[in-house]
């Protein structure tokens, strides 16, 4: 009887585990570019091949946050002047967002299935704010991943490995150019 017990409690030992939540408590970008490293590393490709792969990654995942945090300024900014540029800040991440999907797809690349957990806690952050507060921390958040999104990309056009992601970063750098010249018009009407 002792023996059927251990058996039957090994037998669901894999269940319980499963069900432990240990999955939902993995960062969704890291996982994404894990598994990206780990399918490219499998095919024996080079290293500028797993750069590329994490470039496509970080900027879907700052593509998202900017989503994120645009459309949760739609509903809280206070000044219309930061609801304009939330408005914009959708309009043209969207497809940049689209054409990443598209071409990781294409590549077979894994990509995030939400935010990292600094950008939610960040995003987190800014929901609890209110008012000029709120206008402030958004302006310097949007301003701080267009910025970083703003580098790489100018780096990648010349860096990337793959012909087509060089491509993508020359196409998308104008608008994400234009989105920075945007925020820091309104980090300047919110700081006279």
């Amino acid at each position: 009887m002792l023996v059927s017990c251990r058996l039957y409690a090994l037998l669901f030992l894999p269940w319980l585990a499963a069900c432990s939540g240990a999955e939902s408590s993995k960062d969704p970008l890291f996982e994404a570019k894990f598994q990206n490293e780990k399918r490219i590393g499998e095919a024996a490709v080079t290293k500028r091949q797993i750069q590329d792969a994490d470039f496509v990654v970080e900027t879907v995942s700052r593509k998202m946050e900017l989503l994120e945090i645009s459309q949760i300024a739609q509903r809280k900014a206070a000044s219309a002047d930061a609801r304009y540029l939330a408005q914009s800040v959708i309009a043209q991440t969207t497809p940049l967002l689209a054409d990443l999907k598209t071409l990781a797809q294409q590549k077979t690349l894994t990509l995030p299935t939400g935010l990292g957990e600094t950008q939610a806690q960040q995003v987190g952050e800014l929901t609890a704010l209110n008012g000029a507060a709120f206008d402030q921390k958004y302006a310097e958040l949007t301003a701080k991943v267009l910025d970083t999104d703003e580098d790489t990309t100018d780096d990648m056009m010349d860096d990337a490995y793959d012909a087509d992601i060089r491509a993508l970063a020359t196409r998308q750098l104008t608008t994400l150019k234009a989105l920075n010249q945007a925020t820091d018009a309104l980090h300047d009407k919110l700081n006279p």
